[in-house]
Order: structure tokens, then C-alpha cells, then sequence
């Protein structure tokens, strides 16, 4: 007799249900049959379920049933429409922030306007969850639930029992968002069209979502395709439970040299193919009451509340507007806590490239054959190209072209720099080095005749 899920067993012991149901029947059964086998069977009916023992194990390769390709790809399409629909939910929080910016008046009239567009916005979502979510149509079992919650009045419920459609009608409220929209700008409260388009983007992308919502529901993944999936998964530990017996070592059967009742690594990968199959079937509907499904009232708590705040509680509700801390510092730091001030000891990452060494032929730059010059280059001061060329080596590190200029403009650059300061001057030398900070870089020595 099977146990059901609440059932109890033998003495008011709370039975076990759901998968570990199922592996512990195929522990019992497996190990039951292990036995059957060493000491009820003859031994020609040992020898005959030994044949078949083997003749079952070559189709326990994943070859025969691609069972990880199979139940892989579905659980990849699962999670992917899974996190698709998570992204589809509709949250109102860019088109309150425009309705806040852009739908002017601290009157009543400007209020009401603003209730008014978040409150249809909201309601259109109310529409769209309730025809998809077990929980919120428990909440919502007929319109007059959402009228009694505030999302729609009576004659907005008159308005939308009157036009008549086939189809689902959560596209409504959004048409009254338009109309209203409209409205404002003729009155003012919208001061331009650009904002007015801006108004009319954000609602289409709020609609856009409520509509893949919609079309989710609607479009599911192929009933076969799981039924397929979950024959496979099946089929192939049915083939296990006999093809992965321990046969008897003494004859000699390859890979079959120890003697065991319970197949330990059969059981993991049990474990595993099955709980893998079972994610796949949580996640396909994830708008249902279990407890890892989208907890889609809470969000409708929470997107009618901040909706309102946003465009009520906080239009025009502005903190005193004052200098900031670091007003008269040009250079500031944010302060760390002791426990990450280990951080500020780590360089900032300017690129992959900045630090990157080049040597100087790669830094030579290419000239027609009938430009003949004698070039040399070298940084300017204060640029990005605060560069290191080791002579010897030829690198140049940190440096960049746009720090190089044309020495051809400065004709005593060269001699500055091939001078050797006399022995009396080294210190002024040195101090004149390092204000011309001159780098010789690509030198073509020999002139060109055209």
C-alpha cells in the first residue's frame, strides 16, 4: 500500500513522502532482489539472470538513453523560462519616477492626477497576475475584491463590464493611463510633448511586460517533451535496478570483482538525476502556492505602496538644499571602517592595458616614402605619457603616442640631448634633464633621396 502525503504509519509515526519515498523503495527492492538471486534462484536460473544482468548493463550507457542531454536541456529551458518570467513581472518604479517628474501641480487636481495614473497602472497588473497566479486569484476571485481594495472604483468597474471582448481585457486600465496622460498635457500639467512621449515609452514597456506575462501562461513547454524527460529518467534506473547488480566474483564476470549488496554510486546518481528532474517541474509554473513560487501579493503590497508614496507622499518634498561635507575640499577621501581599510592598500584598476609594455620599434611611426624626415620624439610635460624607456632595453612602459611630439619643432632638442654637461655642472645638468624630460624614441638615420 502506498502512503499518501499526511498519511501515517504504524504506531502514529508521520510517514515519509515525495522523492525519498522513491529511493528508499529502490534501496529496499534492490537489496531484496540481491538476495532472491544468492539464495532462491537454481543455479541455472542464476546463470540466466546473470546473462541478463549484462545484457541490461550495456544499456545503462548514456549512450543508448542520453539521459544527461535530455534531462539537461530541459532544465535549462525550465530555469530560462523560469527566470524570464521573474523578469517579466511589471514593477512600476520607472514610470512612477517619470508620472513624479513630469505631471506637474501640488494642487488637489495635480494629486488626483497622479493617484490616478500610478492607480490604473497598478490595477493593470492586478488584472494580469490574477489570470496567472493561483494566489492572487485567491485574493481576487471577482472584480468587486478589487473595487473593495481600492485599485478600481465603481464606475471604472461599469466602464470595463460595458465593453465587451473575447480576449483578456488587463490592457484597459492602460488605455485610461494614456487617455488621462493626454489629458494632462492639454490642461498643463504635462508642460511638453517630449515629456508626454516619455510618459507614453515607460507605459509601453510597463505594458510590454504585463503582455509576456500574459503570453508565458499562455504558450507552455510541450506536455510531451516533460513526459519524454521523465520516461527517460525513469526507464534508465529501471534498466539499473537489474543491469547494476553485483554479480559473483568467482566467475570471473569483467568488473565484477567485488562483492557488494547496495550499489552505492547507482543510488548518488539516482539521487541526483531525479532531484534534477524534479527542479525542472517546480520552476516550469512558478506562479502557483508552493513554497518556492513567486510570492506575487507581496509584490502587489509592495508596488502599490511605493507607487503612491512615490507620486504623493514625495512630489515636491525636497530636503533643504545645502553645501556638502567635502564643499571647500577639491581632494577628499571616503572614510572605511577597520574592517576594510585593508582595501584602500589595493591599486585602482585604470585598464588592462595601462601598465602594458612596449618596446620602441613598435612605437615608431609609419611615414610614405616621400616624406623623407629625421624624427625624434618625446613626451610633453605634465601628459598622460609619464612613461619609462629604458634605453638599454628599448621598453617603454606607461607611455602613449598622443604624449609624443614632433622634436623636428625644437631644432636644438637634439643637441640637448646628445650634450654632455661638463664636469663642474653636473647638478645643473641633471636639473635640466629632468625639466626637458627628453626621450629619444625612433631615430631614422639616413635621409631619404626622392
Amino acid at each position: 500500500m502506498l502512503i499518501g502525503p499526511g498519511d501515517t504509519g504504524p504506531g502514529d509515526t508521520p510517514a515519509v513522502t515525495g522523492p525519498f519515498l522513491h529511493r528508499g523503495t529502490m534501496t529496499v527492492s534492490y537489496t531484496l532482489e540481491v538476495a532472491n538471486v544468492r539464495f532462491m534462484l537454481t543455479p541455472r536460473q542464476q546463470d540466466l539472470f546473470e546473462r541478463i544482468a549484462l545484457y541490461c548493463d550495456q544499456f545503462t550507457n548514456t549512450n543508448f538513453i542520453p539521459v544527461l542531454f535530455v534531462l539537461g536541456f530541459y532544465v535549462t529551458l525550465a530555469f530560462n523560462r523560469w527566470w524570464g518570467q521573474y523578469t517579466s513581472f511589471p514593477l512600476p518604479d520607472n514610470l512612477m519616477m517619470v508620472v513624479s517628474g513630469n505631471v506637474h501641480g501640488a494642487d488637489e487636481r495635480g494629486r488626483l492626477l497622479r493617484r490616478t495614473l500610478m492607480r490604473y497602472a497598478n490595477l493593470s497588473s492586478v488584472l494580469i497576475l490574477r489570470s496567472i497566479s493561483t494566489r492572487v486569484l485567491k485574493r481576487f476571485p471577482t472584480l468587486e475584491h478589487i473595487v473593495e481594495a481600492g485599485f478600481m472604483t465603481t464606475h471604472e468597474l461599469e466602464n470595463f463590464e460595458s465593453l465587451h471582448s473575447d480576449f483578456n481585457k488587463y490592457w484597459m486600465p492602460l488605455t485610461w493611463f494614456s487617455n488621462l496622460a493626454s489629458r494632462a498635457r492639454e490642461e498643463g500639467r504635462v508642460r511638453d510633448d517630449i515629456a508626454l512621449r516619455l510618459l507614453m515609452d515607460e507605459l509601453n514597456k510597463y505594458r510590454a511586460k504585463c503582455s509576456l506575462l500574459f503570453h508565458y501562461d499562455w504558450i507552455s513547454i510541450p506536455l510531451v517533451y516533460t513526459q519524454v524527460v521523465t520516461i527517460a529518467v525513469y526507464s534508465f534506473f529501471a534498466f539499473c535496478v537489474i543491469g547494476r547488480q553485483f554479480l559473483n566474483p568467482e566467475k570471473g564476470y569483467k568488473n565484477h570483482s567485488v562483492d557488494m549488496y547496495v550499489p552505492v554510486f547507482t543510488l548518488l546518481q539516482f539521487f541526483f538525476y531525479t532531484g534534477w528532474l524534479k527542479v525542472g517541474e517546480l520552476i516550469i509554473n512558478p506562479f502557483g502556492e508552493d513554497d518556492d513560487d513567486f510570492e506575487t501579493n507581496q509584490l502587489i503590497d509592495r508596488n502599490i505602496q511605493v507607487s503612491m508614496l512615490a507620486v504623493d507622499d514625495m512630489y515636491q518634498n525636497l530636503a533643504p538644499i545645502v553645501k556638502d561635507k567635502h564643499w571647500a575640499q577639491r581632494h577628499f577621501s571616503i572614510p572605511y571602517t577597520l574592517s576594510t581599510a585593508a582595501e584602500t592598500l589595493k591599486p585602482a584598476f585604470k585598464g588592462s592595458t595601462f601598465d602594458m609594455r612596449m618596446s620602441a620599434e613598435d612605437l615608431e611611426i609609419h611615414r610614405p616614402a616621400d616624406a623623407p624626415v629625421k624624427k625624434q620624439y618625446l613626451p610633453l610635460k605634465g601628459s598622460l605619457g609619464d612613461g619609462l624607456l629604458q634605453r638599454g632595453k628599448g621598453i617603454l612602459r606607461g607611455g602613449s603616442l598622443p604624449s609624443l611630439i614632433d622634436i623636428s619643432s625644437h631644432p636644438n632638442a637634439e643637441e640637448d640631448v646628445d650634450a654632455v654637461p661638463p664636469a663642474g655642472d653636473i647638478g645643473a645638468a641633471s636639473s635640466r634633464e629632468q625639466e626637458m624630460t627628453l626621450i629619444k624614441v625612433a631615430v631614422e638615420n639616413n635621409y631619404k633621396q626622392i
